[in-house]
């Protein structure tokens, strides 16, 4: 375990049958069934046992920290929907994704959906039940920022028949930039294509 285990990421593997570990430094590990497996792979291991084979690989801790411009292109994609991917020229998702929160979230608008803030008459725990729909509106980025400016959206609308489908679009527009801001940030460090 030495040196190398801050850089080594413990792996664990269920078995189902007698198992012995070889490869690892030249010790033996011996397992009963179904239990777990840990150990740090710092080489190949073959696990062995009763026609079961299994190749662990090594995990280098190295690669889970991100460059600064990935962090830059995660908040630029939760800022404005779909620029973390136009930046990175993946034109597609920046279409798909982009377009889908900012389509979302101007119908919402338009249907009389409402925008959640915690406003000066919530106190106690109705400024609690703001926090959740709240913190999944602000998800929609410099739209919801300019809203908030313009105090438009956060009037209720509750007379016209499609205000809930309103509130629905709004907030289903904040969590699915939440999702494109990750994706954006993973493809810029590296952990996906």
């Amino acid at each position: 375990m030495g040196a190398s285990a801050g850089r080594i990421q413990p792996v664990a593997l269920g078995v189902s049958s007698l198992l012995n570990c070889q490869g690892w430094e030249g010790r033996h590990l011996k397992d009963r069934r179904d239990e777990f497996v840990t150990y740090e792979a710092s080489t190949y291991l073959h696990l062995k046992g009763q026609g079961t084979h299994l190749v662990a690989k090594e995990i280098n801790r190295t690669q889970d920290k991100a460059p600064p411009r990935a962090w830059l292109l995660g908040v630029a994609a939760w800022a404005v929907p779909g620029l973390g991917h136009l930046l990175q020229g993946k034109w597609a998702r920046a279409l798909l994704l982009g377009g889908a929160v900012w389509a979302m979230f101007l119908v919402g608008l338009a249907i009389g959906g409402h925008l959640f803030r915690i406003g000066p008459n919530d106190q106690g725990f109705s400024a609690t039940l703001q926090l959740l729909p709240m913190s999944a509106n602000f998800g929609a980025g410099l739209l919801y920022i300019g809203c908030w400016l313009t105090n438009t959206g956060f009037a209720e609308q509750a007379q016209r028949v499609t205000y809930e489908y309103g509130n629905t679009f709004l907030l289903c527009a904040g969590l699915l930039n939440y999702l494109a801001m990750l994706d954006a940030f993973d493809i810029a460090a590296g952990r996906k294509q």
